[in-house]
């Protein structure tokens, strides 16, 4: 990967470091194995133009899909594709490791604030970081593994129940290949699963494939269902797979032939999967959906050895407790004086009195003080501060602990990551609007705030000068004007029993 450049050592000392989001990592480790290939770096304004226009990179070679690298501006301002002693930039992982440098050749402004960099890599490091290192193998180290002929691959981005691995096994009878189980590791799998419970997942279902090689592949979904598709197939080809199950949405791409597999049923006469059209409907019992499959793990109901092999069962029940057992974050948004912080308290002492899970109190004002002391009211500084209370609420809830949040959170972005910090990590995520009118709130006003917003002696008041953006996908909605304090506690803690995250045992009197 390196074609020859060599970073000098005063270049990589004096060089900035940046650690990209997930999706570009994840680019980054294709990149850099060749699994991308003939991409050997994240791409320049000109090969965009060029794969938008005509579907090829800008020195003819075909290629579909952007593969980007986007940096803070700031930064962006001190590199300088002309200057050999400032066109590096080390990129890093998410522990801060050096992973790569890019000899950058292009700089662009994005939109405001962001800017994108193209340029070749360069492998820095061994690499040797991450789970499951033994199953991260290079394409090239893959195809070697490959017996020759045909080779069936199947990208696993969920676990394998009865009616996929009977779909496997006949492909793979019929093509007369080796198969290839490639497991995305880039993010979470379907069902909100981590990566390393989907890995085990997986290899609980290894029994019942045919002969296999498994590998794991730092994938990661894109917003765009064609261009994941494309990539996916790109990729599966640069593992040695002349043929591609489909999984969902697969597009045929890089000399691939796609099977779409007919739809199965379960043959309750001998407990056979068969096509669904082979089967009299009396005799015909149908997979289930994600939909089912999730509600049962929710509930704590085991998953039918019927559609699920026991072992695949046990790992899903492990990787998703039931909801009354399952991490959670409970996000309390609304005005200043709308009883959000109130609320938060009480109910943070309903949920202590029962026992069952331990649980933090993460209070706006002081997380600003404890957590975010330093931060202003700025809408960088505010998003800065919901993303840290985010943050430290969805590690609470990984360890199976309740968090309850009650910051303003005036900005729908900043809540939108919030949930997503908390599903990322197996937990669950409530959002409670408290929806107290901003007239209610200045009457209450107990902390002088509006008051003195409204005498021009305070700037960036949420509902005055600065925006307050309601959420449309609030779980539940309050408004104490009218009602109590013990009552919208209440609300709330019914609320999480009616949806199964907890269990009311101690009654008010």
């Amino acid at each position: 990967m390196s074609n020859g450049w060599v970073l000098p050592d005063e270049v990589l000392r004096d060089a900035p470091a940046y650690t990209p989001r997930p999706g570009e990592l994840a680019d980054l480790e294709l990149l850099l194995t060749g699994a991308y290939a003939p991409l050997t770096g994240f791409m320049t304004r000109a090969d965009l133009v060029s794969v938008s226009r005509r579907g090829r990179l800008a020195d003819g070679t075909p290629w579909q899909v952007a593969v980007t690298l986007q940096v803070p501006a700031a930064l962006a301002q001190n590199l300088d594709p002309r200057d050999p002693a400032r066109r590096a930039l080390v990129l890093t992982d998410g522990e801060g490791a050096p992973a790569a440098a890019l000899d950058v050749a292009d700089v662009w402004p994005v939109h405001e604030g962001v800017a994108g960099l193209g340029g070749q890599l360069h492998r820095l490091g061994d690499g040797g970081h991450g789970l499951f290192q033994r199953l991260r193998r290079s394409p090239e180290e893959v195809r070697a593994l490959l017996p020759p002929g045909r080779v069936l691959g199947v990208i696993a981005d969920r676990p394998l129940h009865r009616p996929q691995l009977a779909q496997i096994a006949h492909a793979a009878r019929t093509l007369a290949a080796h198969l290839l189980v490639m497991i995305p590791v880039g993010e979470g799998g379907v069902g909100g699963l981590a990566p390393e419970a989907l890995v085990r997942t997986i290899f609980a279902a290894r029994d019942r494939m045919p002969p296999a090689t498994l590998v794991a592949v730092p994938l990661s979904h894109r917003r765009e269902e064609i261009s994941d598709a494309l990539l996916r197939a790109r990729v599966s080809a640069a593992y040695g797979v002349t043929h591609l199950l489909s999984t969902g949405e697969m597009l045929s791409g890089a000399g691939l032939r796609v099977l779409v597999p007919r739809e199965l049923a379960y043959d309750n006469r001998d407990g056979q999967w068969r096509w669904r059209e082979d089967i009299p409907p009396r005799n015909r019992r149908l997979a289930l959906t994600q939909a089912e499959i999730d509600d049962l793990l929710d509930r704590g109901f085991p998953l039918p050895e019927w559609h699920t092999p026991p072992a695949v069962a046990k790992e899903l029940a492990r990787a998703r407790p039931p909801r009354r057992h399952r991490g959670l974050v409970v996000f309390l948004t609304g005005l200043s004086g709308s009883g959000k912080s109130t609320i938060a308290r009480g109910l943070a002492d309903a949920l202590r009195e029962s026992g069952d899970r331990t649980v933090t109190l993460l209070d706006g004002d002081v997380v600003r003080r404890e957590l975010s002391a330093g931060l202003g009211f700025s809408k960088a500084d505010r998003d800065l501060n919901v993303r840290r209370i985010g943050w430290v609420a969805a590690e609470i809830a990984r360890h199976h602990g309740v968090g309850i949040c009650c910051p303003i959170a005036p900005y729908a972005a900043a809540r939108a990551t919030a949930r997503e910090m908390a599903l990322a990590a197996g937990a669950g995520f409530v959002l409670v609007h408290v929806a107290t009118p901003l007239e209610v709130c200045e009457q209450r006003d107990r902390k002088g705030l509006y008051a003195r917003a409204r005498a021009g002696l305070l700037t960036g008041m949420t509902g005055i000068d600065d925006p307050y953006e309601e959420p449309t996908d609030a779980d539940l909605v309050l408004d104490t004007t009218h009602l109590s304090v013990a009552d919208a506690v209440q609300a709330v803690l019914h609320h999480l029993s009616d949806s199964g995250w907890v269990e009311l045992k101690i009654q008010s009197a």
